[in-house]
């Protein structure tokens, strides 16, 4: 049982969730549950669920490099390929399925999310940027997902933005971390095309660069005044993870990056319900 939530990275996938309601409460002004909200964050959930194992799945030589101790099941032989399949069908269908009870615009985009998470390692990562950019979209997307799903699209654009901003960083230094295997499979990520401190630097000012972007995106699109003091704490952590990069501390920038991540969220929706 460890094994399949370390798969299915269950914890990613609570967050996706609730940034998914996030997105809804961010568009309605308010914290509530309707059924259409629910089903878009269940389907948000599933379709990260399908992505997270697809990707181990098709990284499982790179995962035998980059991570010899063994703490990806496939890669470790703890969980067969045969099982890991099926797990990847046991996210698409109901995650597919529960967007269909929302709407046709949003079966379409999940049908899109599911393409890029599927097409993203075995064609994607092999061009660097590229497939940091697409990930980093997927990944921010939550918030928007659940502001499709209650019929206000436009506002989950500023939380897709920020979101899929600060992802593109981590991105960039979980490739850094990774640039044994990807050299090994042929990859052309970011590292390796420009070196590792040349990506280094990438992310460091891609996270300096969030910072003033979070203050001037919601400002422009009329945040109240609850989202830029919870924001200040997210930014603070941003920066000590900026610091952390300069430093080559690559495992506690990445945390910290993430821990930004959900701040972030807090704030976004603090800056809309009243």
């Amino acid at each position: 049982m460890t094994d399949a939530w370390r798969l299915l990275r269950a914890h990613n996938l609570v967050i996706a969730a609730v940034g998914v309601l996030a997105g809804g409460w961010i568009a309605l002004g308010s914290v509530v549950f309707p059924k259409l909200l629910i089903y878009a964050a269940l389907s948000g959930a599933a379709l990260g669920a399908a992505g997270n194992v697809a990707n181990d799945l098709q990284d499982a030589a790179a995962d035998r490099v980059n991570r010899p101790a063994g703490e990806r099941p496939i890669a470790a032989g703890r969980v067969s390929r045969d099982t890991a399949a099926l797990l990847v069908w046991l996210g698409v269908l109901p995650g597919l399925g529960a967007a269909a009870l929302v709407s046709g615009a949003q079966l379409a985009v999940g049908v899109v999310v599911l393409a890029v998470m599927l097409g993203y390692s075995p064609v994607l990562k092999r061009h660097g940027p590229p497939g940091n950019l697409a990930v980093a979209l997927v990944a921010g997307l939550p918030p928007f997902y659940g502001a499709l799903a209650v019929g206000r699209p436009a506002a989950g654009v500023v939380p897709l933005a920020l979101a899929a901003w600060i992802h593109l960083a981590r991105e960039i230094v979980k490739d850094v971390q990774d640039e044994a295997g990807d050299r090994a499979l042929g990859r052309r990520t970011l590292p390796i095309r420009l070196g590792r401190p040349a990506a280094i630097r990438t992310a460091w000012w891609t996270s300096v660069g969030f910072v003033p972007g979070s203050v001037l995106l919601p400002l422009a699109a009329g945040y109240a005044g609850g989202y830029f003091v919870v924001a200040a704490l997210a930014q603070g952590v941003v920066l000590v993870a900026a610091r952390r990069l300069r430093r080559d501390r690559l495992a506690s920038a990445s945390l910290l990056l993430k821990t930004a991540m959900v701040i972030g969220v807090v704030a976004l929706v603090l800056g809309r319900v009243t």
